[in-house]
């Protein structure tokens, strides 16, 4: 499914325009029979897990699946960036990463080498609203891979010295960015620019401010707070005995304690009103990078197939009609896509491209042009059969292997749905008709009254250009933050 949680690296909005290349191109489009009947062949289902939910609330959802000697994991643990303190942003990221560097009794280095002698994997990701910790091992090292995953999370070492070396390199890496390739980190500014003060707009990687402030003693708050037995769900598919394992992960996660505070909750979310442009000024630019959108959906709406297919049309594949006019038939850049970023409450939905800063204003302008049409105009059947063949096909591959399935199991159960999400995808994509995608269209498409822009590039040369689409907000890119902060919150 295109519709992203809010955990998918922001850079992922300009790969769609080029993971399509591998679309078929050529033949007819298909009927809508055709794509009705594809919508059968093409449907997948979930296996069925066995669910248990031990006294600690901890929640496991077991697949047995023997066709290989392998067993994948996929856990999440509710808080993620959302139970970052108010200007200690960064520090969930900063937890996740110190959490692989040494647990029980190995430090860092053991702890790697033991993943590592055994051919496994293991790894935890941030995310906006949980953590994510994910692995792999041979099934006869499922032992050993229930031991290194409790001990990471229940007895993380959280080492002063690897916190040290960890903290600079996150500012290493932030810096790099600002200084490199921006399609990665614009989506940060957008989101901080959007949102504001509502969670959705605090940096998930934190700022080159907020890391600064970063302690030992942050992090071990952070761990006594937002991580616990009751925050975890862990699914696991592959080649095991489903009752035996049930029995080694009680014993080996049973203890962990509850986090001492409630799991963290963002506030609803709306779209915005007016327009609203922020030009963050890098002299040495010979590039404009932009994204322009509003607030999209939640992970759980009830349109959110439609809202998928309406956006591989608009910008979610090689063919779409952003990339084909901004890149196929203009050249005015390498990419240019859109993208929804569903989180428990509406995340963001935007458009996104780069150009030389000679030709920012006929890019924008292209593109919100692009935008425009589409929300009146919306798609005809051919377009609409296509988009449906295209969706059916790149689903399937989302779901062939243990761990993908672990961790759609993992997200569905964090979102409180159910295998229908899947079982039934293939079946509502199928049945979806011009109405229905008018209708997504008309509700996530932003007007062009409504939009927030932001655009990175040399202020000096992009700034008229800028002011053409609304009052402008200015800050640099040296800036230690990722919006304009208040007058009474500077230092």
């Amino acid at each position: 499914m295109k519709v992203l949680n809010g955990k998918v690296a922001l850079a992922a909005l300009l790969v769609a325009s080029t993971a399509g290349a591998q679309e078929s191109k050529a033949g007819q489009p298909p009927t809508a029979q055709q794509a009705r009947k594809a919508a059968v062949q093409d449907a997948v289902t979930l296996p069925k897990a066995t669910v248990l939910e031990l006294k600690n609330g901890a929640k496991l959802l077991l697949v047995e699946k023997h066709e290989v000697p392998l067993v994948a994991f996929s856990a999440k643990v509710r808080g993620g960036a959302l139970g970052d303190p108010e200007g200690k942003e960064g520090l969930s990221a900063l937890t996740a990463e110190l959490l692989q560097k040494g647990a029980g009794k190995r430090d860092a280095q053991q702890f790697a080498e033991a993943v590592d002698s055994v051919g496994g994997s293991l790894a935890v990701s941030p995310g906006r609203e949980a953590l994510d910790v994910y692995g792999q091992f041979m099934a006869r090292d499922t032992a050993l891979m229930v031991e290194l995953l409790s001990d990471m999370l229940m007895r993380p070492r959280f080492d002063a010295a690897e916190l040290d070396k960890m903290r600079e390199r996150m500012v290493s890496e932030l810096a790099a960015q600002k200084d490199g390739d921006l399609r990665g980190l614009i989506g940060t500014y957008f989101q901080a620019f959007h949102f504001g003060a509502h969670p959705y707009g605090r940096p998930m990687s934190g700022s080159e401010s907020s890391l600064a402030t970063l302690k030992r003693e942050d992090v071990l708050a952070y761990a006594k707070a937002q991580m616990g037995g009751d925050r975890l769900i862990l699914s696991v598919v592959g080649d095991f005995d489903a009752k035996k394992l049930a029995k080694q992960l009680e014993a080996a996660l049973g203890g962990w304690a509850r986090a001492s505070t409630p799991a963290p909750v963002a506030s609803p979310t709306q779209p915005t009103k007016g327009r609203r442009v922020l030009l963050v000024d890098k002299p040495d630019a010979t590039q404009t990078y932009f994204w322009a959108g509003n607030t999209g959906i939640s992970r759980t709406d009830p349109t959110r197939v439609d809202v998928n297919l309406a956006n591989t049309v608009l910008g979610g594949r090689f063919t779409s009609l952003l990339n084909t006019a901004l890149r196929v038939k203009s050249g005015l850049t390498y990419g240019a896509a859109s993208a929804v970023m569903a989180n428990t409450q509406p995340g963001p939905f935007a458009i996104s491209s780069y150009t030389k800063t000679e030709s920012t204003g006929q890019a924008l302008d292209m593109a919100l042009g692009v935008l425009s049409s589409y929300r009146k105009q919306g798609m005809d059947e051919a377009t609409l059969a296509s988009a449906k063949a295209y969706v059916l096909g790149q689903f399937p591959p989302t779901l062939e292997t243990g761990l993908q399935i672990a961790s759609k199991l993992s997200e569905l159960a964090f979102y409180g749905l159910d295998a229908s999400d899947v079982d039934e995808f293939a079946a509502k994509v199928g049945s979806a008709d011009k109405a229905r995608i008018q209708a997504a269209i008309q509700r996530v498409v932003p007007a062009q009254d409504d939009l927030t822009l932001v655009l990175i590039g040399k202020a000096s040369d992009i700034r008229e250009v800028a002011r053409k689409y609304g009052t402008v907000t200015e800050m640099s890119i040296t800036d230690p933050h990722f919006a304009p902060q208040a007058p009474s919150a500077k230092k």
